[in-house]
């Protein structure tokens, strides 16, 4: 069974000391280089979320061990410091922006969790599609949609759609529920949005029996290092619980 291993990360810098919290937030840069190279030595093919979804659905041939590489937020240092080690060696990516919070901050977590840091703006979003990521969504102001009412799930999913598509110029076809907040409602107002994907905090790999609209994802965390994430992705391929399928 065709199976695509799909990593979460947030922000790419320098972070050499421990973290008190949220460790998932953050991968502290010179980590995130040697696992760049540690792709290509264990084998895995790192392709894009396009190629991914439609080798899932039987369209095309994946490569041997397909790996899809997420990045939540859409925060400045990913320009900064991730887009430079992924161009070199060559790796498509996927970065989700908040549409309604383009080019503030990650307000969202003022008082409950890290400083807020700066998110990139329209011009630095361009730029990154410029250099052939992808940009999705990440909803419109960052809300657990699962714990919304309909037509606040509608409208943070419809609405980011078409902001990011004015802004950029170009299709949004995948979604990123923020804090893997989802059930079969935001499913389902994902799919009614248009999008092709989303992609969840499910910790497990993606196979064809997944809906393609709450793929499973594995987190990077600061602590993880090489070993850390090749374990994570040699295992955890199945997820605990039943998944949301429509």
């Amino acid at each position: 069974m065709t199976q695509v291993q799909i990593l979460m990360y947030h922000r790419v810098g320098h972070f050499p000391g421990r973290v008190k919290a949220h460790g998932a937030l953050y991968c502290h840069l010179p980590r995130f280089r040697a696992q760049m190279k540690m792709f290509r030595v264990l084998g895995y093919s790192v392709v894009s979320l396009d190629d991914a979804a439609a080798g899932l659905r039987g369209e095309i041939a994946l490569p041997p061990r397909p790996l899809v590489l997420t990045f939540d937020d859409a925060y400045v240092d990913f320009l900064a410091n991730a887009a430079p080690v992924l161009k070199a060696h060559g790796y498509p990516a996927t970065v989700y922006a908040v549409s309604g919070l383009i080019g503030t901050t990650s307000s969202w977590d003022a008082g409950v969790g890290p400083e807020p840091a700066p998110l990139m703006n329209v011009a630095q979003l361009r730029e990154v599609q410029d250099l052939g990521f992808t940009i999705g969504s990440h909803s419109k102001t960052h809300l657990r949609l699962a714990q919304q009412d309909d037509a606040c799930i509608a409208a943070e999913t419809r609405d980011s759609k078409t902001a990011l598509e004015d802004l950029l110029g170009r299709r949004v076809d995948h979604f990123c529920y923020p804090y893997g907040s989802h059930d079969l409602r935001t499913v389902k107002a994902a799919a009614a949005a248009g999008y092709v994907t989303g992609t969840t905090c499910v910790r497990a790999a993606a196979t064809p029996a997944e809906d393609l609209l709450a793929l499973p994802r594995k987190a990077v965390s600061r602590g993880d290092d090489v070993f850390g994430v090749a374990w994570k992705l040699l295992t955890k391929n199945v997820a605990k619980g039943p998944q949301v399928r429509r």
